[in-house]
Order: C-alpha cells, then structure tokens, then sequence
C-alpha cells in the first residue's frame, strides 16, 4: 500500500477512568494530565506518519476532545458506550468505512514513532494483522485492510486471541509502538526509549524527570 491509505482509530475511556493501574506514578490530582499527555504524544505520532491520511478518536471525554482536535485528529463520540472493543468497532467499520484501510491503536504510546507505525502498516497483509505488546501477550495494533471488518479481541490475552481469529501477527521490532504504558514500571520504559514531548513535559513540571530518557520516574507514590 502507498501513500496516506491508512485511517487509524483510537479510542479513549473517560480520563477520570483511564489508565487504573497507573495510578501513584504521579500525584493523583495530576493523574488525568498523565492519561492526556499519552493520548496526546500517540495521536501526534500518527498524524506524522506518512501512511496514514485521518485519524479518528472514538471519545465521549471532553478534555480528550478538544486536545485531539488541536492536533488534527477527528473526534467522535461513542455511542456504543460498551467497551473498547465496541468504540473500536464503531470508530473502524461504521465511521471510517469498510472501504477503507483501518487500524485501531491504543492511546497510551508515547514513545511511538511515525517511522515504526509506517513500516507496521506496510507490512500487514490483505485481511486482518496485528502488533503484539512488548510482553507479548496484549495488542497494541490491530489492522484491517479495506473489505474486511474490525474484528477486534481486546483485554486480557488479546493477542492470543487476534492469533486465534486467524489476523496475522506483524514481527517487526518497532519498541515504540509495542510499549504500551499500564504500570509505573512501562513509564520507566517509555522514559528511557524516548516519550513524546507532552509526556515528558508533564513530568519535567511535576520534578519527576529532569530530561527524557532518563529513569527513575514513578518509583515512589503520591497517594
């Protein structure tokens, strides 16, 4: 596939309720700037990628609205309100079209590059392909090239369960895009491969970090 084929969907829960297990990596009057900042550092990764021509946001969170729409991404609502993979669904198959390339994200990517989002989506194949987490076990993309459906599995297995529904899983090492962010542990992580600079701004505000790439951050609790 060449050029901005792509439209990527990411859906976002209420920042009040994102990001649970992340919680005392930052004070939790300043937890909520967390979940945006990583929303905000992956939706400016993919609109920076050359693969990829719209990017939509599956949200009802008004905060996440209006930070998405700053970096030029679409934002919808999510009518479903029955999970992420229902947002998924919706944002894909009935808002981008199955006519269209699509892949859905998860909005904790900090450390994406555009470079790696590109050479994941030029490798998937003609149905349905996906990028496992760096343990393995969870997904971070799932793509479906245009005439076939979404079909998402996420949650706890997912990638055993995107394998199972026969979507093929992308190699690639792209440590970026397979470093999700759920815990003070893959914060360290992201620090030092690099987050995005409304991450690392966030941080360097609260004293947690004096420059990105280093460590060290969210080893203590502020509860």
């Amino acid at each position: 596939m060449s050029g901005a084929d792509w439209t990527v969907v990411i859906p976002v829960k209420s920042l009040s309720a994102a990001k649970s297990r992340l919680r005392g990596a930052v004070a939790d009057s300043r937890h909520e700037e967390l979940a945006l900042a990583m929303v905000r550092d992956t939706v400016a990764a993919v609109r920076a990628c050359a693969a990829v021509g719209d990017v939509l946001v599956v949200t009802d969170d008004p905060a996440a609205v209006a930070a998405v729409t700053a970096l030029g991404a679409r934002a919808v609502p999510d009518p479903p309100a029955t999970g992420l993979n229902a947002a998924m669904r919706f944002g894909a198959d009935v808002v981008a079209g199955l006519g269209h390339h699509r892949a859905v994200l998860t909005g904790d990517l900090p450390a994406l590059r555009p470079a790696e989002l590109g050479e994941a989506l030029a490798a998937a194949g003609p149905g349905r392909s996906f990028v496992a987490d760096a343990a393995g076990t969870g997904t971070v993309l799932l793509a479906a090239a245009a005439g076939t459906a979404l079909g998402p599995h996420f949650g706890v297995g997912s990638a055993a369960a995107h394998a199972a529904s026969l979507a093929q899983p992308l190699l690639g090492a792209w440590p970026g895009l397979r470093q999700d962010v759920d815990t003070a542990d893959d914060l360290r992580t992201v620090l030092a491969l690099g987050a995005g600079e409304h991450t690392c701004a966030l941080l360097r505000d609260l004293g947690l970090i004096a420059e990105c790439g280093t460590s060290g951050v969210a080893g203590r609790s502020h509860r």
